[in-house]
């Protein structure tokens, strides 16, 4: 049977982590003022930056300021559970063997709580490089918190320098990450005019407009594919398209007036989002140009855009990491993460952590127990070498 999880400080704290319900819709101001109380518990200077009512990042630091420190990072947010099939309460850490199952549990939580008793272990009073860590929102909608964290820090302290070397702890199984790509949101609008379905020609059907546009859409995606970059490192080393969602119509009975498709694009290191989209509106002219003659009309919209990662491979903190990493070699990883965006402020991010992408996002998302005291320890001897030698 399963049963609730606790017995060592560390899985204490990731049940406590989880127990908070901090998908992406909700407030997560709860989780947060625990975690600011747990720096400045440990002596930490803390900073709260509120971007919205409920969405608040933390930023924690502690030694003298200095770019030869070190920065953890890690979001506070998660995935939906609805329409999961999961065998337990997804926000009550449940021990069934060597696993601890919870929403959050590898995606991130748990390199969160292991930073966290990390930073209790170390006597952060003799700190001789700064150490820095960084909590943020909605990373799971499009790293919304850490755009947000990025332009509030150039725009109200243009000269901090935060420390270079960066970790972010997504789930790896241990393994150095240093490149990614971006993540890019956007919508295309398709509209009509409507009109009694016993009479078409009187209309412009919104949702045959969606299917062209589909068509092309699909197109540049498999001209994106000979576009190739960084093959050494990704699986897929091109930049990828995907219709994700659409939305159309009102009643079988009405010629739609509009239909709405929403798109992610993942562009590759090197390549840039806004030339895309250029080049997308480029494609999608002669279509818009029939559809406005027709009455109807073609927006393409920008929801969210973060950056790729491509840190050098020779920066210095990953022999930082090889010690504790299941293989020295740096490696690519296919999805988003803050690192993009913190790069934009001269940091140089590594992404590595405990658990396993494989199941994160999934029902009975799940961290082997030894691997969160694995991380735990790491993340001590790290914080050890890089700040207080």
């Amino acid at each position: 049977m399963p049963e609730a999880a606790g017995g060592s400080p560390v899985v204490d704290t990731l049940a406590r982590l989880v127990a908070w319900d901090t998908v992406s819709h909700r407030p997560l101001t709860a989780l947060a003022g625990y975690l600011a109380d747990r720096a400045e518990a440990a002596g930490m200077r803390v900073e709260r930056f509120e971007t919205a009512p409920g969405k608040v990042n933390i930023v924690a630091s502690a030694g003298p300021p200095s770019p030869d420190g070190l920065l953890l990072s890690g979001h506070m947010d998660v995935v939906p559970v609805e329409g999961q099939a999961w065998t337990s309460d997804p926000f009550v850490l449940t021990r069934r063997d060597d696993r601890l199952v919870a929403r959050g549990a590898c995606d991130m939580k748990g390199f969160i709580a292991a930073a966290v008793e990390a930073c209790g272990a170390v006597d952060l009073r003799h700190l001789r490089r700064e150490l820095v860590l960084v909590w943020t929102h909605d990373e799971e909608i499009g790293c919304h918190g850490s755009r947000a964290l990025v332009d509030r820090l150039r725009a109200e302290q243009p000269e901090r320098q935060l420390p270079r070397a960066t970790i972010i702890g997504e789930p790896t199984d241990f393994r150095i990450c240093r490149l990614h790509p971006g993540h890019t949101t956007f919508t295309i609008e398709c509209l009509g005019r409507p009109a009694h379905s016993s009479r078409p020609s009187l209309g412009f059907n919104a949702i045959r407009l969606a299917a062209e546009v589909i068509a092309l859409v699909d197109s540049f995606a498999v001209a994106l594919e000979d576009r190739r970059a960084h093959s050494d490192l990704l699986l897929t080393p091109y930049t990828v398209l995907n219709v994700g969602r659409i939305e159309g119509g009102s009643a079988v009975n009405i010629v739609p007036e509009r239909c709405t498709l929403t798109v992610g694009m993942r562009p590759v290191p090197g390549a840039l989002a806004g030339p895309l989209l250029a080049e997308l509106e480029d494609r999608l002219a002669p279509l818009r140009a029939r559809a406005r003659a027709e009455g109807g009309d073609l927006q393409l919209k920008l929801l969210q855009s973060s950056e790729p990662l491509d840190t050098p491979a020779g920066c210095a903190h990953a022999d930082l990491l090889r010690p504790h990493a299941d293989a020295p070699a740096l490696v690519g990883v296919p999805f988003a993460t803050d690192g993009g965006n913190l790069a934009q402020l001269g940091l140089e991010p590594l992404v590595f952590g405990p658990g396993s992408i494989d199941v994160a996002h999934r029902p009975d998302e799940h961290l082997r127990e030894a691997d969160l005291h694995r991380a735990t320890a790491a993340l001590t001897r790290i914080i050890e070498a890089r700040c207080c030698a």
